[in-house]
């Protein structure tokens, strides 16, 4: 029997925001164990919670950009339940009133493309965090509760997703999503960005849900394709030779690519939700979200389209370029400095992405910067980008002019004077070196004038070479095939 899964991806999304979300305590990443914490965040009796402002901005414009409802009041509730890096005993977030309900996510690889719909994304604070270290054959315990009150969003996909691909493809949109807002950095290696996967298996064509699994806490969207992948073949093993699926929570082991049970997995009852006694009903006004929808950006898959549609370039092109929005910024500030002239904007769009995307992309991965903070600005590469489409220096010639750019802060038109570097274009002295290379080699000239393409290759690197590559290659070509022509004619 074919068994298709079903898949829905539960995303949390640390936010922005310079505090905890009921306290002052600060958020940043790095910091000693146990130094950011307070009597709010831990706990103490006494104390009061007072909800961060700004996290609920953030939400409200994550909700915006996917067409989520806004519950104008909603509810923080209690859930209940024990764990050693949770000290108060329980979890201050939202259950049967969250913030924002409804809404889907547009996700394309150029072929696929769908609306994975979101059931509803809320607020609530981070746990601490355990570590297990072993230490002289003994392993002990350790508690940081530094992320004790981080603000999370959590986002709750719906099962819509049919395979380990497309959930890879939902989360990378979702991850670059909540980059383009501002509302979370997306560094899943820090724990900024963390996945739950949902999975269950059922017959091809069956409507039923089948009983579902848990995978927790996936760090990385390759870890989360693979352990899919993993469960779904386990479950249809198990299915498949008569057995049957546990309500479970997983863990995936990245090492041997397994997952193993965690514990049996938790139904809402269990958390004995109620709402928090010590925070009033969140209320949003039309000017709280008014204010919410004034911050919105142009989102990246408006973008991607825009760049396809207005500027001619492919869907690869277009999704590289906006995998983040100062990438995307610095495109654009390149393209329009280097517009103009007799320069087309669809020529000159095309050659700011090839330059951007082969060659600039490898230099900020070499640094570990993104654009905005690139050692070329995209005006001065715009420079190299009007050379180049001009004819003035060769692409050749345009990536050892980087690479000078790279080193100082001239302009490019003023290192190409210094250096000598401008394309010949002069005819008589091509055609002196083009018979220069004809007479020192007879044999090759044999070749080409009985129509051996292959050769005018040949000729083309003699001239370069005696031209110190500077000159102009499709002058050279049409030159080089009018010489042969009259030695053939002789």
């Amino acid at each position: 029997m074919d068994y298709e899964a079903v898949i829905g991806l539960e995303v949390h999304a640390q936010l922005l925001t310079r505090r905890k979300l009921f306290c002052p305590c600060p958020t940043a990443f790095g910091a000693p164990p146990n130094s950011q914490t307070c009597p709010v965040c831990l706990g103490h009796p006494g104390t009061l919670p007072v909800t961060n402002r700004r996290a609920v901005d953030l939400a409200l414009r994550m909700g915006l950009a996917v067409g989520a409802t806004i519950r104008r009041t909603s509810v923080f509730a209690r859930k209940n339940y024990f764990y050693p890096d949770l000290p108060k005993g329980y979890q201050i977030s939202q259950y049967d009133h969250p913030l924002l309900e409804g809404g889907a996510l547009p996700v394309s690889d150029g072929v696929l493309e769908r609306r994975i719909g979101i059931t509803r994304i809320h607020l609530e604070e981070d746990a601490g965090k355990s570590r297990h270290p072993e230490r002289q054959g003994e392993t002990m315990s350790l508690i940081d509760l530094n992320r004790c009150g981080v603000p999370l969003m959590e986002i709750v996909g719906r099962p819509e997703i049919r395979s380990p691909a497309e959930a890879a493809l939902f989360l990378a949109t979702l991850r670059r999503l909540v980059q383009y807002l501002g509302v979370c950095d997306g560094n899943m290696e820090e724990g900024s960005l963390r996945c739950d996967a949902n999975v269950s298996i059922r017959p091809a064509g069956d409507r039923r849900l089948g009983t579902r699994t848990e995978i927790k806490n996936l760090n990385s969207i390759r870890n989360l394709e693979r352990a899919l992948v993993a469960e779904i073949a386990r479950q249809t093993d198990l299915v498949a030779s008569g057995g049957s699926v546990e309500h479970a929570t997983l863990l995936y082991d990245q090492v041997d690519g397994s997952v193993r049970t965690m514990r049996s997995k938790e139904e809402a009852h269990d958390y004995r939700y109620f709402p928090d006694p010590d925070l009033p009903p969140l209320v949003v006004g039309e000017a709280w979200i008014e204010k919410a929808r004034r911050d919105l950006v142009e989102l990246p898959w408006v973008r991607r389209r825009r760049f396809q549609d207005e500027m001619g370039l492919g869907f690869y092109d277009a999704d590289l370029l906006t995998q983040s929005r100062p990438l995307a910024d610095y495109f654009e500030a390149c393209l329009g400095a280097a517009q103009g002239g007799s320069v087309d904007r669809a020529g000159a769009a095309k050659s700011a992405a090839n330059w951007i995307l082969t060659e600039m992309l490898r230099v900020l991965r070499e640094r570990g910067v993104d654009a905005d903070a690139s050692p070329v600005g995209p005006e001065r590469l715009a420079g190299l980008v009007r050379l180049v489409l001009s004819g003035a220096v060769s692409h050749r010639t345009g990536k050892e002019l980087l690479e000078e750019m790279l080193g100082s802060d001239l302009e490019a038109e003023e290192i190409v004077r210094r250096k000598g570097w401008m394309q010949v274009g002069d005819e008589a002295l091509m055609r002196d070196w083009i018979r220069r290379a004809f007479d020192t080699h007879p044999e090759q000239l044999e070749r080409l004038v009985r129509g051996d393409e292959k050769i005018a290759r040949f000729f083309i690197g003699e001239v370069m070479k005696a031209s110190r590559g500077r000159a102009d290659p499709r002058i050279l070509r049409r030159i080089l095939a009018e010489e042969a022509a009259a030695r053939g004619d002789r």
